[in-house]
């Protein structure tokens, strides 16, 4: 039976009165899809590997993916065939040219084969009439490629995945929030982590740690990100020296519930659901002449955006998606979970009535620099997912394109772990101990406090700065202005008090170090935001409307210099695809 850090266990390694240690070859950080599918790797291959996750796996926010996973399975259409080719394209395309080529091509040539092996583990997807998978388009591609399982697609994955994982009896460390890395002699080594239905500080070492966290869209006041996505794999790798990429590109999904912001599919608008104004106009054809409703996302953001700013939009800052004409029988086989959030968050049935959308934050393209193994510039450190910049995203994603590269980088990752490690870390006990003696003094130090700052409202204040100044629109005059306040929240974040003193489940500690990596990464997002004077892709400014080649196309490089976000520059790796206006 898999072992989720049993009370005897627990209670064994506590018996000489030094902290619990645990050690394992490799070690992963996340239990969403990047994170179950590199475990299942790395478990095949005979190489004894442990998986920490913050919440129950199947809580993680892969599950909340709806629209689909894009591979070009071959299907012909009358435009011909689908391609990996095709599909890089329209990904480079979709970048605003700024993703590396040569790792977009990893991912779709692995796109079609990816697919097969969920497949065969028993992802069941939806189907076309003869049997074959089903495909659906999405904004931004030039062939139906996406591939579904209704509207609930990661929630199908995630479950599959998770089902193997419990065969193979990996060890979950269920409900740990990892707190630092324990790095020596400039080698990743191990990590600490909160065990959050005790209290303790946990260590652990292991030959390789791949970080697989996910995104940070937390950091902002409109998400439809899950509560638990504060980037803290991103920051806790920052801080322990590895350089961030293209954090200024944050993408706004133009499709959220008015109000709560939960996700509404783009597969909505795939489908055949439409966007329409106050004035029952459809709108898109005024911004992307050629696709319309089924343009990029950023297109898309901008657009509603606009609509809204120009007073086209309806009282409470949203927009019409009307899917009445698709007809009852199609929303409920294709869009039955969009249905069903309708009613019960916004009391609209949208077979009767459209659904009230307004763009949110969705998703972040810039994360952890890796090479296309995955590997960061600290030796023994990995990083796949949303959390890590690879880059096969640049400015922009497309739609159906975050599940592929979890799957695909989780498995690739997994293997150049596998081959370069095989043995526990040697990390000594003492090290470790040390590092868990720090974590525990930060929390004694607040907790131990009489009076300080309150999480709750540092991170309402932190979430409204980036959403009003670092949002879809940008200019030189608000982002420095918002600069300048995330820095005194930073100073803030310093003096935190948690007033609940019991270290039992107690969320108020884990929120106090969520702030302070949010506060952390939306400088980094800041500043990048701030040094790119040219617009591009997710990334529009108002100060600097078009794209600029000659200075930037290149990555922007975060690094933490004596506490501060220092930014440089690099290389975009092109090759396939010369960069061209981008337009649809």
């Amino acid at each position: 039976m898999m072992n989720t850090m049993s009370s005897v266990l627990r209670d064994r390694v506590r018996q000489d009165g030094m902290p619990p240690i645990h050690r394992h070859a490799c070690l992963i950080i996340g239990g969403g899809l990047t994170g179950l599918r590199a475990a299942l790797e790395v478990s095949g291959r005979g190489i004894d590997v442990g998986v920490i996750s913050k919440v129950h796996p199947l809580r993680s926010h892969s599950v909340a993916a709806q629209g689909g996973i894009n591979a070009a399975l071959g299907n012909a259409d009358g435009a011909g065939a689908d391609t990996w080719q095709a599909h890089a394209f329209d990904t480079v395309k979709g970048s605003d040219y700024l993703a590396d080529q040569d790792a977009v091509a990893l991912m779709c040539r692995g796109a079609p084969g990816t697919v097969f092996d969920l497949e065969h583990m028993g992802t069941v997807f939806s189907r076309k009439a003869d049997g074959r998978i089903a495909q659906r388009p999405f904004g931004g591609a030039g062939f139906p490629r996406t591939c579904y399982a209704a509207d609930r697609t990661g929630h199908n994955i995630l479950h599959t995945l998770y089902e193997h994982l419990v065969t193979r009896e990996i060890q979950v460390y269920e409900e740990f929030f990892a707190t630092s890395l324990v790095i020596e002699n400039g080698r990743c080594a191990g990590c600490t982590a909160l065990e959050q239905k005790t209290g303790y500080v946990h260590g652990f070492a292991a030959g390789a740690i791949l970080m697989a966290t996910g995104g940070f869209g937390r950091i902002y006041s409109r998400s439809t990100n899950a509560l638990i996505n504060t980037g803290d794999g991103t920051a806790l790798a920052f801080r322990a020296g590895a350089t961030l990429k293209d954090m200024e590109f944050v993408q706004f999904h133009p499709t959220s519930l008015a109000g709560t912001n939960i996700l509404i599919s783009e597969g909505a608008r795939g489908e055949g659901g439409v966007l329409v104004n106050r004035h029952g106009e459809r709108f898109m054809k005024r911004y992307a002449p050629a696709s319309g409703d089924l343009a990029p996302r950023d297109v898309v953001a901008r657009a509603i955006q606009t609509e809204i700013m120009q007073g086209r939009g309806f009282p409470g800052d949203y927009v019409h998606l009307d899917l009445t004409h698709l007809g009852k029988e199609l929303i409920e086989n294709r869009l039955p979970g969009i249905r069903q959030i309708s009613i019960d968050f916004a009391g609209i049935d949208p077979v009767n009535e459209p659904v009230p959308v307004q763009p949110a934050q969705h998703y972040s393209m810039g994360g952890i620099d890796v090479d296309n193994n995955g590997a960061t510039q600290i030796p023994g450190l990995f990083a796949a997912g949303e959390c890590a910049c690879i880059s096969v995203h640049g400015a922009n994603r497309l739609g159906g394109n975050s599940l592929l590269e979890t799957v695909v980088f989780g498995k690739n990752v997994a293997e150049v772990i596998a081959g370069e490690t095989g043995q526990e870390s040697n990390v000594s006990d003492q090290t470790l101990e040390t590092e868990i003696s720090k974590i525990d003094a930060r929390i004694d130090d607040m907790a131990g406090c009489a009076d300080g700052e309150n999480t709750g409202i540092l991170g309402a204040e932190l979430k409204e700065v980036m959403f009003s100044r670092f949002g879809i629109f940008r200019d030189e005059e608000t982002m420095a202005d918002g600069i300048t306040m995330i820095r005194s929240l930073g100073e803030r974040s310093e003096n935190i008090v948690v007033r609940d003193k019991n270290r039992i489940f107690n969320q108020g500690i884990v929120q106090a170090f969520e702030l302070q990596n949010m506060v952390l990464l939306a400088m980094a997002v800041a500043k990048g935001a701030l040094e790119r004077r040219e617009s591009r892709g997710s990334h529009a400014r108002t100060d600097y409307p078009t794209r600029d080649d000659s200075r930037f196309m290149m990555h922007s490089l975060a690094r933490l210099e004596h506490g501060s976000v220092v930014i440089t520059y690099g290389p975009v790796r092109a090759g396939m695809f010369e960069p061209k206006e981008r337009v649809y």
